[in-house]
This record gives C-alpha cells, structure tokens and sequence, in this order.
C-alpha cells in the first residue's frame, strides 16, 4: 500500500530541515508518495495567502503530514493545518540524548497537550482603545476526546498520567477540564495525579523525572513543553505530532530561525524525529525505532551542529544518520 505524505517546507530552516528529514524516509525504501506544498511568509508575499486552499485540501485527504517552520504567518498556517487534519491532540517529547549537554539529562517525558481550543480558539476583540478581550472555550467533548487518547497511550509503557491545570483559579474552564480528564481516566482504570501548571514549572525542573506522561490544556502544554526543552538542550531536540482520528501532522517544535537559515547549518534532529514519529504513527514501528536509534547515535557520537557545540552542517548530520541506518 502506498502512503502519501505532504511535505510543507516552510520558512527559513523549515527549507533545510524538512528536505533532510524526506531524505531519511527515502533511504527506508518505503511505499511512499511524497508531495510538496507551500505555505509561510513566502507565499503569502507572493500570493497574499499563507496557506493556499490547494495546500490545505492535500493536507487534508493526505496520509499524514510533515511539516517544517513559518515565520510571521505561523498562526495563520499552523492553526489551519491542524484543524485540516482534524488534530485533537498534540504529541510533544521532551527527552534527553546522550552526548548532549543537557541541563537535566535525566528528563524524559510526553506532554499530551489538547490541540483544538482554550486561548487559541481565536475569540478576540477589541472593543475600546482601553479595551481587548481574549474568550477561553474549553469543552466536555474536546476533554474527553484527549482523555481518551491519553489512557489508550498510556496503557502499555506507563503506570498513568499526571494532569497538569490551573482549576484554582479558572475554576469553570479548568475546572471542567480537570474533571473530564480525571473522569474519564477513571472509567478506563488508569491512575492520574494533578498538579497545579505553574507548580509544575517549578517542580520539573527540579526533579524532571517524577514525570512521564502530562496532560495539560492547549496553552499550557506550549508553554511547558517550551520549558522543558530548555531541559534538554534546546527546541531543537524536540519533535512533535498533531493526531486526528485518521490523519496527522508532524512537525518540529522549533521556528523558522531567520538568523541561520540558509547558512546550511539548521539542526535536523527534531524533524527528522517527528519523521519517526510519523512512521509509527503509519505502523512502520520497527523503521521509526530504527531511525530514532540512528538519530541518538549521531548525537552521541557526532557529527553535530553548531547549535550543539559542532561544526556540522545539516546535510553532514543527515548523512551520517542515513549511513548509521
């Protein structure tokens, strides 16, 4: 069977990046049909349109995605890609490797962030010069639905999962947040613990392995899976995947770095581990441990990009993970 994967490139290191980590899918030799699409700040300079409907309707009937970074425009493409593949939930690791000089190497965890509204649904207004507004939406069905992904996810590897929020003080938004998630764990026999969102800021980074699994609300697992990045080595060690109940999108956490692109120089790691994020997401388990595999050897051993402390360009990593698998 033949999968097809659009590949969105992007802005700035999404032009390097996203290349390097369609190379590393290439050499598996695998049934795939890869089709380019454009989108970011370059398009909508051209077109007046950030996310052409051309761009949106592949993404959308696509197998899966890969995605690489926009500049300014990033909420008018990121958003809309989301909601193309009907994303409910927002698979973020944040893992140390060795070789790395992580802050906290002995971080290793997955926020399952909710994907679909809280602050970023898109209700503001400005009613007076003095005056904006922003509406959070938080909703029983968008709860459950990340609920219960996260007790199917947890099942095998894990014990359960922590449920990170801020019902203290949202009471009505978190708070029905809270208790869906709590709920429907319930109902499934998984265990949960909770933890305030800003307790957890503090709590992680200093015992980051009392965590393995947070479930936490839209904006908090932005921020947080931000934070714990810093714990690791950087934004551009983190993968991530927007899954909807038949397609997904994949796409490294970090931006579109304007201040190296072109320099040839962009760490690939990240996207080429949401790759294989997205080969298991197809069931091609045994290729996606494999390229991660290939990946944690590079960066333990080299070659490295500068981000890193090398002087590796971004193709000189990508082959030596190529040559590894």
């Amino acid at each position: 069977m033949t999968h097809e994967i659009v590949v969105i490139p992007g802005d700035g290191i999404g032009q390097e990046v996203t290349p390097a980590a369609v190379d590393v899918l290439r050499a598996l030799d695998l049934e795939f049909e890869f089709v380019e699409a454009d989108a970011g700040d370059a398009v909508a300079e051209e077109t007046g349109e950030p996310l052409p409907q051309e761009t949106y309707d592949l993404a959308a009937t696509a197998d899966a995605t890969l995605f690489g970074a926009v500049g300014e425009t990033a909420a008018d493409v990121i958003l809309p890609l989301r909601e193309a593949v009907g994303s409910f939930v927002n698979i973020r690791p944040a893992k140390a490797y060795p070789g790395v000089d992580a802050l906290r190497p002995e971080t290793d965890l997955v926020f399952l962030r909710e994907n679909t509204e809280g602050v970023y649904a898109g209700h503001e207004d400005r009613l007076t010069q003095d005056v904006s507004t922003l509406t959070r939406v938080v909703t029983e069905s968008a709860s459950r639905d990340l609920a219960e992904f996260a007790c199917d996810y947890v099942s095998d590897d894990y014990d359960g999962f922590t449920i990170a929020h801020k019902a203290n003080v949202m009471r009505e938004t978190d708070g029905l947040f809270r208790d869906t998630v709590a709920e429907v764990a319930e109902e499934n026999g998984v265990e949960t613990d909770e933890v305030l969102m800003d307790a957890f800021a503090t709590h992680v980074c200093l015992d980051p392995a009392q965590f393995e699994v947070v479930v936490c609300p839209n904006l908090a697992g932005d921020v947080l899976s931000d934070l714990a990045a810093g714990l690791v080595g950087g934004l551009g060690l983190l993968p991530s995947a927007n899954v909807g109940p038949e397609r997904a999108l994949f796409e490294p956490v970090h931006g579109s770095a304007p201040d190296i692109a072109g320099e040839g120089v962009a760490n690939p790691a990240a996207t080429i581990i949401s790759a294989a994020m997205l080969l298991e997401y197809l069931g091609y388990d045994d290729e996606a441990a494999a390229v991660e595999s290939a990946v944690e050897a590079t960066l333990e051993e080299g070659p490295r990009t500068p981000d890193l402390g090398g002087d590796a360009s971004t193709e000189d990593v990508t082959q030596a993970i190529i040559d590894r698998l």
